[in-house]
């Protein structure tokens, strides 16, 4: 089975971004969220009613592409994941009320079946990055963000209680603050670490 790198933060932290440079230095097949070929992702922006289509879309599409991409033949890369459209954003919508709590366990027994099917990703690469770069990097954006700047500490919360049932060799932290726009330092430190493997 196909190795898969999965890129892990809160909205803002350049998780596209880095996979992108890291594409540039390695051979990766990479896949994007690409949010707007999503069908209820601006419906959702404009009206919560679609919460649950757009997260039960964003499960499905994502464990979809998890499929796919462990039948490659070179290490599959992803931003983001069902792990974190589960863990981050799924929790983030029902502790915001946009899920009901029956909604919410829906999506639930969703994931944990996908997950009892599709093994965990080989590597994750949990990025942070400082509260004023978040803020700055969603500001600057050209896209539907669905969770603000205001969220990214519960985010960071939910994405570091599923972190904690992981085994620390899976994970990889990357403090990606000081970054420029190649992410050396951090492309560096992927490689490094996939080649320990």
């Amino acid at each position: 089975m196909n190795k898969l790198i999965v890129i892990v933060g809160v909205s803002g932290t350049g998780k596209t971004t880095l996979a992108n440079a890291l594409v540039k230095k390695g051979q990766f097949n990479l896949v994007l969220e690409k949010h707007t070929e999503r069908p209820f992702q601006s419906l959702f922006k404009q009206d919560p009613k679609y919460a649950l289509a757009n997260q039960l879309d964003y499960l499905i599409v994502r464990a979809e592409q998890e499929y796919q991409l462990r039948q490659g033949s070179i290490p599959a890369l992803m931003d983001g994941g069902l792990d974190l459209d589960f863990h981050g954003f799924t929790r983030l919508f029902h502790k915001h009320g946009w899920l009901s709590d029956t909604e919410f366990d829906l999506c639930k027994r969703f994931y944990f079946l996908t997950r009892s099917l599709l093994p965990l990703p080989d590597l994750i690469v949990a990025v942070s990055a400082s509260s004023q770069i978040i803020s700055e990097r969603l500001a600057s954006r050209n896209r539907i963000n669905i969770a603000s700047s205001e969220d990214a500490e519960l985010l960071s919360q939910y994405i570091e209680e599923w972190l904690e049932n992981i085994p620390e060799e899976k994970i990889l932290r990357l403090d990606i603050s000081n970054e420029g726009m190649e992410y050396a330092a951090s492309v560096k430190a992927i490689i490094d670490k996939l080649e320990e493997k």
